[in-house]
């Protein structure tokens, strides 16, 4: 269906007749043969995620990357142009000048240049990254993990009609990738009239196997567990450990003539209350009625204030308000409590009298059992999670971290790393250092000192500190890395709850003063451009970890304020071994 039409006769109910973009049989065969002949672009992972639930109606009624007129009407009305309701933007971006001149027809390849579809190119029209993030996701704050994202995709949408060749090939947990049909096609045989379906992209513990049946049973109907598996927000556990949990919980726990588990392969954009009515237009569209939406649904966090982005209640509100136009009823995420002298999960308001209870909050979960090697008590977590988080999550001490020097040229950033280096091999941790000068000898050779540059640059670093930490390494990046944007998506890259950013707050005057290199006076000359404190600015951190002061302080006595801070994390223990 295409949506430049504003006739409301044309709205299939949600959950009606799916699109389906696949092309079969001899027309395949002659698309792949004219694709070749074709201008090529590749699509980022977040495109490829939506085009594949585009091409298999998860989407639906939407048939297509939206159009300017789509768009427009969805930032701010939250419908397409037909007026069916649509809370976010499905958008193609590609860089200005990436279109061939006079070709209308184009093959899109993924990544690795596996062709994916055609499309027929009817609009390309400009967009603001600033105007967009400030209505969909209601704010411009780069550590909103979409904002900065957002700040980094090619300035022009295109759209049109899409013909899907092949959907993105998968080699994990092959069994539990369903295309909406093949869910609705499932869950009609176990015979159920109403559906409630659960989202989650964290680990699943003993509470929510209590929402979860209570749920079902609430409604006299099946469970349809949907984890999302595509982009969540950057540091999740990875979707392979998640489905693990999964897999186990709904083999041996749930009753599997009523429980269904099937995984969907979605790029979140964390975007709080819209997108929780996004998720529930998209659980209609795989057979689903009811919907759990939880406290905080697909928030993102704090801000850089320290404030959540979204109201705790604001997403099943908005849910609600249009539940009977979607056909999706909201069933609230119940706050449940733990007795442990009945040993079960009562709803927070039924709590008997001065009863006792008990509680594990995400926080204490990692800090205080899987960063400390104690396992899991068995009234929070199945023996099965737990023992798939203590091996994806060894004790901190035995985990990778990044710490991430930023300040001006000559503010002292090398020199405590090179003693940081050396403490952290006192204490028995394997460190690579990342400096600014030595990867644009090597990693970023050729790199100049335009901001794009220097992005490229910082976000190398970023992606090879994060691949090291990845392993259980120790990276030391210490560059300039004058913009915040670019920061925090190095921080995204590494993962936030492994990403110490440490800010040396040199004055300009005094690294002028310490300039042995006669940077900065040329800089003043005129004979250097784009440099960092004279005619390039440097936008100071708003919440670092770890502040510096290298005027009054030795650089000895900033990497010892640094060690401390890592033995109060955990990441290193003091010389007896003790944490």
């Amino acid at each position: 269906m295409h949506h430049q039409d504003d006739s409301t006769a044309l709205i299939p109910p949600y959950g009606g007749a799916l699109v389906d973009l696949l092309v079969k049989g001899e027309e395949r065969r002659r698309l792949i043969n004219e694709a070749a002949r074709l201008p090529s672009i590749r699509i980022s992972t977040r495109s490829l995620c939506d085009l594949e639930l585009l091409a298999t109606g998860a989407f639906s009624p939407l048939d297509r990357f939206m159009g300017q007129r789509d768009y427009e009407r969805v930032l701010h009305e939250m419908r397409l142009t037909n007026g069916a309701i649509f809370p976010i933007p499905i958008t193609l971006p590609i860089d200005a000048g990436a279109l061939v001149a006079g070709s209308n027809r184009v093959a899109l390849h993924d990544a690795r240049n596996n062709l994916i579809a055609v499309m027929d190119i009817e609009e390309a029209f400009t967009w603001d990254a600033q105007i967009e993030a400030r209505i969909a996701l209601s704010t411009t704050d780069a550590r909103h993990p979409l904002v900065s994202e957002m700040s980094t995709w090619g300035k022009q949408y295109i759209s049109g009609p899409l013909q899907v060749i092949n959907l993105p090939h998968y080699h994990d947990f092959v069994d539990l990738r369903r295309t909406p049909a093949q869910v609705r096609q499932l869950l009609d045989v176990m015979g159920f009239a109403n559906v409630v379906a659960f989202q989650t992209r964290n680990p699943m513990h003993r509470v929510h196997e209590e929402l979860t049946r209570r749920a079902a049973d609430r409604v006299g109907g099946s469970l349809l567990i949907h984890p999302v598996v595509g982009m969540t927000r950057p540091g999740d556990i990875d979707h392979y450990s998640r489905v693990r949990i999964y897999r186990a919980l709904a083999e041996n726990y749930y009753d599997q003539h009523r429980a269904l588990l099937s995984l969907l392969p979605l790029a979140m954009r964390m975007a709080g209350p819209r997108e929780a009515l996004w998720h529930a237009l998209i659980r209609r569209n795989y057979g689903a009625n009811h919907f759990i939406v939880g406290r905080d649904h697909a928030g993102p966090g704090v801000d850089s204030a320290g404030k959540p982005f979204y109201g705790p209640y604001d997403a099943q509100e908005l849910v609600a308000q249009h539940s009977a136009e979607l056909g999706v009823t909201m069933v609230p995420f119940t706050e449940l409590v733990y007795l442990p002298e009945r040993q079960e999960y009562v709803e927070a308001s039924q709590t008997p009298e001065g009863a006792r209870t008990v509680a594990i909050s995400g926080t204490q979960v990692r800090e205080e059992y899987l960063a400390r090697g104690r396992p899991l008590p068995e009234w929070f977590t199945r023996r099965e999670t737990s023992e798939i988080l203590s091996q994806m999550y060894p004790p901190r001490h035995q985990q990778g971290f990044c710490v991430w020097f930023t300040g001006l040229s000559g503010a002292g950033k090398s020199t405590i790393a090179e003693i940081l280096t050396v403490l952290l091999l006192e204490y028995g941790r394997q460190t690579t250092v990342l400096d600014g000068d030595v990867v644009r000898t090597h990693l970023s050779k050729g790199l100049g000192f335009s901001r794009e540059d220097r992005d490229a640059n910082i976000l190398r670093i970023g992606f090879v500190a994060g691949e090291i930490v990845r392993h259980n390494g120790v990276a030391i990046c210490a560059a300039i890395s004058p913009y915040r944007v670019t920061r925090n998506e190095a921080r995204k890259l590494i993962g936030s709850d492994r990403f110490i950013e440490v800010f040396v707050d040199t004055p300009l005057e005094v690294c002028e003063q310490r300039d042995t290199k006669g940077l900065y006076a040329r800089a003043r000359r005129g004979e250097l451009s784009n440099f960092t404190g004279i005619d390039d600015p440097y936008e100071h951190p708003i919440d670092a970890e770890i502040t510096l002061n290298t005027v009054d302080t030795t650089p000895e006595a900033c990497a010892r304020t640094i060690i401390a801070y890592l033995e109060q994390r955990g990441f290193v223990w003091d010389k007896l071994g003790a944490e």
